[in-house]
């Protein structure tokens, strides 16, 4: 499409300078196909800090991505190893409403890892792309804890604990295991789990290609036997997927840009429009903080081997 100079400069003293140039990116937009770009980063859940995942934190940034002007898709980079399955479901609910709302597909594309909570994200999609070597499933539930009612008595500490209710200190890591306690537990994990084999099959299907006892029972592969087994539609990265979908002139749109700050002293890593902070930017209770969040999203991700 070509504008000669005199409609140029009619548009110009019609609708202003700014006005003209707003109506002339307008059109560039919809001369190139659009696709607008979610990371999905991180541990999943209210009660982490960092590069955590949440409803509430990635609300704003998912409405965003649904609404940019003449998009023909959304696409989701899923980097995590899973977390808290209310926010995954949480958050898938909200992607899968917008695109059906929308009316537009979205599209996975796993980097490192999508396991547990992190498939659970990627499910979301109508298709999903992997690397061959991405980390894929953990369908599954996982609680883990200490026993520590020995150590304490040796250390001569009395435990003393006072509750209104038979069952208020379940499975307190300062006494002795009950079997009732943990016949409780085994039953909520069980009903969580069904939740996540609900939308597995809710969301893949036919796609499916094994029996559920061997997709279902926790273990992780790699991306190339995700494929085979139907975990994942295909293996490829998002701008190479994209560009031969939608063309060369495809604009990808980042909608919520990665943060820095004190997971990368730790190692996490990760690109950062921000400086690191450092050490004495935290108070005493941001700093124990940050460090038991780390310890436990360190502990999440080296269950892959990352």
């Amino acid at each position: 499409m070509t504008v000669s100079w005199t409609e140029s400069v009619k548009d110009i003293l019609r609708w202003g300078p700014l006005g003209w140039l707003g109506r002339g990116l307008a059109r560039l937009r919809r001369r190139h196909p659009t696709v607008a770009v979610l990371r999905l980063s991180g541990t999943i859940g209210r009660g982490m800090r960092g590069r955590s995942l949440s409803l509430q934190d990635l609300a704003g940034d998912i409405e965003r991505a649904f609404s940019l002007s003449h998009i023909k898709a959304v696409a989701l980079v899923i980097n995590s190893p899973g977390g808290s399955p209310v926010q995954s479901s949480l958050i898938a609910k909200r992607l899968r409403d917008l695109a059906e709302e929308k009316d537009l597909k979205v599209y996975a594309f796993v980097e490192d890892v999508a396991a547990s909570g992190g498939y659970w994200l990627a499910s979301v999609a109508d298709e999903i792309y992997a690397d061959r070597s991405s980390v894929i499933g953990s369908i599954g539930v996982i609680s883990a804890g200490f026993g520590l009612q020995d150590a304490i008595s040796k250390l001569g500490v009395e435990r003393r604990v006072y509750t209104a209710g038979t069952s208020k200190s379940m499975l307190d890591p300062f006494k002795p295991e009950q079997a009732k306690d943990v016949k409780h537990l085994q039953g909520l994990l069980g009903e969580i789990h069904e939740a996540f084999k609900d939308q597995v099959r809710l969301r893949r299907g036919a796609k499916l290609k094994v029996k559920e006892a061997q997709l279902f029972n926790g273990q992780f592969w790699t991306g190339a036997k995700a494929l085979e087994l139907g975990l994942v539609d295909g293996l490829g990265d998002l701008r190479g997927e994209l560009r031969r979908r939608y063309g060369a002139k495809l604009r990808l749109v980042l909608i919520n840009p990665p943060k820095g700050g004190f997971r990368r002293l730790l190692g996490f890593g990760g690109a950062t429009q921000q400086p690191a902070r450092m050490l004495s930017d935290f108070s005493s209770g941001d700093l124990a903080g940050d460090l038991l969040a780390a310890v436990e999203e360190r502990a999440l991700w080296s269950r892959f081997g990352l």
